[in-house]
């Protein structure tokens, strides 16, 4: 036993070592990454793109399951974008509620016979309806497929665009935000195939008539403890992992990609829980074992505004899916793994994934219990406890409050001071007690899942109208 807990006690010393040093080095790369971008910035003018008779059309492809309080503002957002050419294709998947009847109402939407293919698989479509006040606008109603990927598919045989660009029901994109995901697209479109920009929390911001007025923080802890979830995720996890073209997933709520290559690997996976991993996982499977030249690509500047759970239990049960899809991409795509053909994907980013993200619950679960046991019975002395615990809060601690100093330094969405000292004051409490919630929850997603329950899931909002903290 004592070997056991010895043993234990040392692996998981050696785990949280490497887990910090891992986003310690991500974290470097997000700052000289974000440095390099800045620069770039001084060169860049959105304008060139809006002129530009080069930039490719975009089809915007909305799949809305019970969002009757944000859809009317989610879609008027996206028809006010700064962008050459685009259409807007909402797939009403099989609402419950109102979300068919207010687009109807709202955007005088009448029935047509517009030719639909579907190229790709996805639940019957039942009709499909065209605006008679803004020509852009195609709403698909088709009959729940259980899963957000079924609801894509629908909208990506209804698009005509060369590239898609899949955006949340319930967000908003900042006005000139295909304009600049789109820069790398055009910088180099024989290797670009897809591109994501960063996911805000929108919870406590002004919105009017589907723009975001003025950003603030929300009101209550759980909201503002996600924003700065969000920001270490996007600023420090996806813009290290870019740099050495080894990003793995394209955020669900606002991610590009090449309309062709989406069909040609089969569009989206009806079964994903994860649509956005995997989808960008078939991508690297299909583009390695082709040998082509590729890059997937990462943009901190275009922001989508998304409207997270704000009660603890839509929270845990978007983290249990989220969970549940990273389990259900990994375990299909685990012939990837040191595998020379996949290069560094088989030999880093899938190693991690797999050790620091499916399984870190497990592992942490394991490790809190076999130290408690050493140190109750004298295996692990009691200051080496405390110090460990120490060690590994404030190391993380430290990421966040670096992803926080990083939005402040760079991108400044918060101009408030007082939201800034917010944010960093959250960072405490991040991982303590928040993270021990979040294990929890992940494990409930890993069991849900080797139950076979994959459904798709919903979640309790408040809507654009309520966004606004008074």
């Amino acid at each position: 036993m004592t070997y056991f807990l010895t043993f234990s006690n040392m692996t998981l010393f050696v785990y949280y070592v490497l887990s910090n040093s891992a986003y310690l080095i991500l974290l470097i790369l997000a700052i000289y990454s974000s440095a390099r971008y800045q620069r770039h910035l001084s060169s860049f003018r959105v304008e060139r793109i809006k002129r530009s008779p080069l930039a490719p059309p975009i089809s915007l492809l909305v799949p809305a399951h019970n969002e009757e309080r944000s859809i009317v503002e989610s879609v008027e957002s996206l028809l006010l974008l700064d962008y050459p050419e685009l259409e807007v294709i909402v797939v009403n998947d099989g609402s419950e509620d109102g979300t068919l009847e207010t687009l109807k109402s709202h955007f005088q939407l009448l029935e047509t016979d517009v030719l639909y293919i579907p190229e790709v698989v996805s639940k019957p479509v039942r009709g499909l309806y065209m605006s008679q006040s803004e020509p852009r606008l195609l709403v698909v109603d088709k009959e729940a497929g259980g899963s957000k990927a079924d609801a894509i598919n629908a909208a990506l045989n209804a698009a005509s665009s060369p590239y898609v660009c899949v955006v949340d029901a319930d967000s908003i994109l900042e006005r000139d935000a295909l304009l600049r995901v789109m820069a790398p697209v055009l910088a180099d479109p024989a290797r670009v195939v897809a591109a994501g920009g960063i996911v805000r929390v929108l919870n406590g911001s002004r919105v009017e008539r589907g723009r975001m007025k003025e950003v603030r923080l929300p009101r209550k802890p759980l909201e503002v403890i996600q924003v700065v979830e969000y920001l270490r995720a996007f600023l420090v996890g996806r813009e290290g992992w870019a740099y050495f073209n080894m990003l793995m997933i394209i955020s669900g709520a606002f991610g590009i990609f090449r309309r062709d290559l989406v069909r040609r690997v089969g569009g989206y996976r009806q079964s994903a829980i994860g649509e956005d991993i995997d989808l960008v996982m078939r991508f690297h499977r299909h583009l390695r074992e082709s040998g082509s030249d590729y890059e997937i690509n990462f943009v901190p500047d275009p922001v989508c505004w998304t409207e997270a759970p704000a009660d603890m239990r839509s929270l845990a049960r978007q983290r249990a899916r989220w969970q549940k899809g990273l389990l259900g991409v990994l375990w299909p795509n685990r012939d990837m793994l040191f595998r020379t053909r996949f290069g560094r994907l088989g030999w880093i980013a899938l190693p991690y994934l797999w050790v620091f993200e499916l399984l870190a619950p497990l592992i942490e679960v394991l490790g809190y219990t076999t130290i408690i046991l050493a140190a109750a019975q004298g295996v692990l002395s009691r200051e080496f406890f405390m110090q460990f615990l120490i060690f590994g809060y404030a190391f993380a601690t430290m990421i966040s409050i670096g992803s926080v100093l990083l939005e402040e330094i760079t991108f400044r969405r918060y101009n408030n001071w007082k939201d800034m000292a917010r944010l960093l004051t959250y960072c405490l409490f991040e991982h303590f007690p928040y993270r021990q919630l979040h294990m929890l929850w992940r494990l409930q997603g890993m069991w849900q899942f080797l139950r076979g329950d994959v459904k798709w899931g919903t979640m309790q909002r408040a809507g654009f109208q309520g966004a606004s903290s008074k």
